[in-house]
């Protein structure tokens, strides 16, 4: 399994840049997790459009779904252009009902509702869910393949229930996007000293951060994760493929 950081921004993306998202392979299958601002430009450094196979969202605030309708668009045009492609599945969850039907476009693309207890195939990988704390509902995710796997807390304050969840990962990639000293100040989001205890308590193999703030120096929240979690940690790096 290859994870390739997308976008590694929380809220917008900086110049040139992208709003936290992930490309997920493995045997030729690419699944795209989140598709906020910027991500459409971004991904295509990897995968062509057309090649996506499916797409996971973890909720409907704008730096995750931005480019949705973007990407409904270029398959819609690859239709008129005589190059139809396959209906292309959208997963995320049903609770915001306006926001999923949104996921259906014309033949182009369709909606697939996920709740917190499924177990679903999804291409090769099983991928299971957690519903995270965040002021809309949000589901973090796991996915696995040949007993290894790959957990993205997406957006999320500090939640017990996500250190069973994400119990003996290889990869963890947790959001951070709160300094130290803005702890209990911003609801739905961690700092990483919490990304750094989440994966310690999990006992991951790996850390990386992401859905970064666009101001202030992260590598502040990468030494404060380093203080806690003994293992491999870094910040997310943009096409920087991950090998799980």
């Amino acid at each position: 399994m290859k994870v390739i950081p997308v976008g590694i921004w929380g809220g917008y993306p900086k110049a040139n840049g992208a709003t936290s998202s992930f490309l997920i392979e493995h045997d030729g299958f690419h699944c795209l997790v989140d598709c906020g601002s910027g991500v459409l430009a971004s991904v295509q450094n990897y995968v062509p459009l057309e090649k996506l196979d499916a797409v996971v969202i973890s909720h409907y605030h704008a730096d995750h779904i931005a480019d949705i309708g973007s990407l409904q668009y270029s398959r819609l045009i690859n239709y008129y252009l005589g190059k139809p492609s396959p209906v292309l599945p959208i997963y995320g969850h049903d609770q915001d009902e306006e926001n999923f039907k949104e996921l259906s476009h014309k033949e182009q693309t369709i909606g697939i509702a996920i709740q917190e207890t499924d177990i679903i195939s999804i291409g090769p990988f099983e991928v299971t869910f957690c519903e995270t704390i965040h002021p809309v509902y949000c589901l973090a995710m796991k996915f696995t393949v040949n007993g290894r796997s790959v957990t993205l807390t997406a957006d999320t304050e500090w939640a017990d229930r996500l250190v069973d969840f994400a119990q003996g990962t290889n990869l963890l990639i947790s959001e951070a996007n709160l300094y130290e000293e803005h702890l209990g100040k911003a609801p739905g989001h961690m700092a990483g000293s919490e990304a750094g205890k989440l994966a310690k308590l999990a006992g991951a193999n790996q850390l990386v951060l992401t859905h970064l703030p666009l101001h202030g120096d992260p590598a502040e929240i990468l030494a404060e994760a380093k203080g806690v979690f003994e293992g491999n940690a870094e910040l997310a790096v943009v096409g920087k493929v991950y090998e799980v």
